[in-house]
């Protein structure tokens, strides 16, 4: 057998990659690999009412499974008529008793309109993998969404002042009918006159209503997160309410003590302040002074740095003591002065 550091590594690295990726994209599909295992279901509903693939399968309130696929079906009935329905298949997982009268709901998860499958075994048996709950055992729910997007349409074609004149037509023709009909009538006759006259008012509600209703429903994932979030923050916040009543205790006694502290040293510390006000009103008067001294010491410093920096002693010359030697001729005394050498001392050590 060929010894592996003979082999290519072009090779050996293509293989390592291969496995890497394949590890990645096995690590992504965890959730569907492990889905393989559930059982298999089917539920046909007159209106799918805004549930998606992926939404979450429930029993009582636990996650079960999810739903897998949505799509549009349909039967013949005894007249040869098609008639269609929506068919809901969905994925349980574990064990869990399907019983042969099992009912399937389409629930609101949220309040803006998340939907899940809720499921309500019941009956004798056991349902099969691939079984269909009919439509006679299941509910689709009602849309909130929807209906105010229909309602704010619905008004906004109402002719108002035609239903005005019709209750108005109506209340006169009951004129001689008994007094409580007839005060009835007298109120709905208001209640138009009403209506008429905050038209506009009402249109622009239903308006932005509208506006809102659809907004909600287009983040209805931040808001799901949002909600998240602020169930992590509070489960947080109750692990820790221990940790934060000691620091408030803590803090209380803390200022409780500073609170002491400067009661008791009042007066070392009244003159210590006049004191220390003092000090800082003369720094502030003098302030352009300091500022030139601390420029001017600069150089002194710098200087003063060179010389004594090589240790315990110091570097010093005197410039221009001795004259240059010239050996092309004699040397020159000048008047006054001496040979050359004959009175230098270079540094001082």
């Amino acid at each position: 057998m060929k010894p592996f550091r003979d082999r290519s590594q072009v090779v050996i690295g293509a293989i390592c990659v291969g496995l890497l990726v394949a590890g990645v994209l096995a690590a992504f599909q965890l959730e569907n690999i492990s889905g393989m295992f559930g059982t298999k279901y089917r539920a046909a509903f007159a209106d799918a009412s805004g549930l998606t693939t992926r939404d979450e399968v429930r029993i009582a309130g636990v996650k079960v499974g999810k739903v897998t696929k949505i799509g549009l079906a349909g039967f013949k009935e005894s007249t040869g008529r098609q008639r269609p329905y929506v068919e809901v298949q969905f994925r349980v997982d574990g064990d869990v008793s399907m019983g042969t009268k099992t009912k399937a709901v389409i629930a609101v998860k949220t309040l803006v309109g998340q939907k899940y499958l809720a499921l309500q075994p019941a009956g004798p048996g056991e349902m099969s993998g691939g079984d269909l709950i009919p439509r006679s055992r299941t509910v689709a729910p009602f849309d909130v969404v929807d209906a105010f997007s229909s309602l704010a349409e619905t008004v906004t074609k109402i002719d108002v002042e035609q239903l005005k004149k019709a209750l108005t037509v109506l209340s006169d023709t009951f004129e001689d009918t008994p007094p409580h009909v007839k005060s009835s009538l007298e109120g709905l006759s208001r209640l138009s006159k009403t209506v008429a006259s905050r038209d506009k008012q009402l249109q622009l509600l239903l308006k932005r209503t509208q506006g809102v209703t659809k907004v909600l429903a287009e983040r209805s994932g931040e808001f799901r997160k949002l909600v998240k979030d602020a169930n992590l923050l509070l489960d947080e916040v109750s692990k820790r309410k221990d940790a934060i009543h000691r620091l408030l205790v803590a803090t209380d006694d803390l200022a409780t003590q500073l609170s002491g502290v400067a009661k008791d040293n009042r007066k070392q510390l009244g003159p210590a302040l006049k004191q220390l006000r003092g000090v800082a009103e003369i720094l502030r008067k003098n302030k352009t002074n300091l500022e030139k001294t601390l420029k001017n010491m600069g150089p002194y410093i710098k200087a003063f740095t060179n010389v004594v920096g090589n240790g315990r002693w110091f570097d010093n010359y005197i410039d221009g003591l001795l004259q240059p030697y010239t050996p092309s001729g004699p040397t020159v005394v000048p008047e006054g002065g001496s040979r050359p050498g004959s009175a230098a001392k270079e540094g001082g050590r």
